[in-house]
């Protein structure tokens, strides 16, 4: 990959050689956070720029926290070798856009923010930033978690958030301040590379062990899961009109293909070959250990689609299941201690 001050050494070299390469390099920053939900995302997208034309050169600025015996960082050198990483503590409330710059050198034409939890510290340095190098492009890694659902599923992006939340700030700050910005709202996000693997292992945690599986309600309630690839393919399509990103700003962030609760469970027995016993519980007793929401709880991706020519995602739950359970042995999943306290909580005074 050719980085800015190369491509500028290329293009003063002479004017057949600045035809050729013309200004169309561009950079790409990557801010990527410790691990948890949105872990591998960074990892992901790194993996999608590197075959975009339009990215001449990528950077990712990771979290110093991360663990590197685990992925996806321990895969940084293998999978994506052509990739700057540099570490710093993004935790850390003193960052200011004068830290990150000493930290990066350059300036970067696109960036993708899948760290910053606010418009403070590590975050408002990012935002700082992208004015300061006048970029083209910041895209924020949001959260559908700060929508408060009014009744009206799939969310749209209309929906009202919760305006005290972290990344709320984040959004109002760099629309206030004028940045070329646009802003994903994903949900629940699975992938081979992850670090979070609490969704779906509750299921497999009891069904290998031929305990009931605990669901709150009738198990009717619709959810999506998503890809980690599939959704920076999502990230990465802010690149196809970067005029219509900035336009619309918002953009849901998940995968079009449904699954109820029960169905999450019936599937993931199917893999594990064996039988489910869902037991549905009172939701009014809460969500125990359950790793998704009490209600439906899905957003659709009709707008990136419409605005930005996503052509949609290109895995599904089903399919995957099979090389997530594989993992899921491979992760001791058979063997680890498990604690159902909480099941037994919800499903003794109140199975129905």
């Amino acid at each position: 990959m050719i980085n800015a001050a190369q491509a500028i050494a290329i293009l003063a070299a002479g004017a057949g050689t600045a035809s050729a390469f013309s200004l169309s390099m561009s950079s790409a920053l990557i801010v990527q956070n410790k691990g948890g939900g949105h872990g591998e995302l960074g990892f992901q997208l790194a993996k999608n720029l590197s075959s975009n034309p339009k990215i001449t050169s990528i950077t990712i600025l990771q979290d110093s926290a991360c663990n590197d015996s685990k992925e996806p960082f321990k895969s940084y050198s293998t999978d994506i070798p052509n990739v700057k990483i540099v570490k710093a503590d993004l935790a850390d409330e003193s960052m200011t856009a004068a830290t990150v710059q000493d930290l990066l050198g350059d300036s970067y034409d696109y960036i993708w923010d899948n760290a910053s939890k606010g418009a403070s510290g590590c975050g408002k340095a990012v935002l700082d930033c992208a004015k300061s190098w006048n970029s083209k492009l910041l895209t924020y890694v949001s959260s559908a978690g700060i929508y408060k659902p009014d009744g009206v599923f799939p969310m749209p992006e209309t929906t009202p958030i919760k305006d005290t939340a972290g990344q709320a700030q984040y959004e109002k700050y760099a629309v206030d301040n004028g940045l070329p910005f646009v802003s994903f709202r994903p949900q629940y996000i699975y992938g081979e590379k992850s670090n979070k693997w609490d969704y779906i292992d509750y299921f497999f945690d009891r069904l290998v062990r031929n305990e009931p599986v605990p669901i709150p309600g009738d198990g009717s309630q619709k959810v999506s899961l998503t890809n980690s690839a599939d959704v920076a393919s999502l990230l990465a399509s802010v690149l196809n009109d970067e005029s219509a990103a900035v336009q619309q700003t918002f953009f849901n962030c998940g995968t079009d293909q449904l699954v109820t609760y029960d169905e999450v469970a019936s599937m993931c027995a199917e893999v594990a070959g064996v039988d489910a016993n869902i037991q549905h519980y009172d939701a009014s007793l809460g969500k125990a250990v359950f790793p998704f929401r009490l209600t439906d709880f899905y957003v659709s991706p009709d707008m990136a689609k419409s605005k930005l020519g996503w052509d949609g995602p290109k895995h599904n739950l089903r399919e995957d299941l099979s090389w997530y359970f594989e993992s899921y042995k491979a992760r001791g999943g058979m063997t680890k201690e498990l604690d159902l306290t909480k099941d037994k909580e919800v499903l003794s005074p109140a199975s129905v």
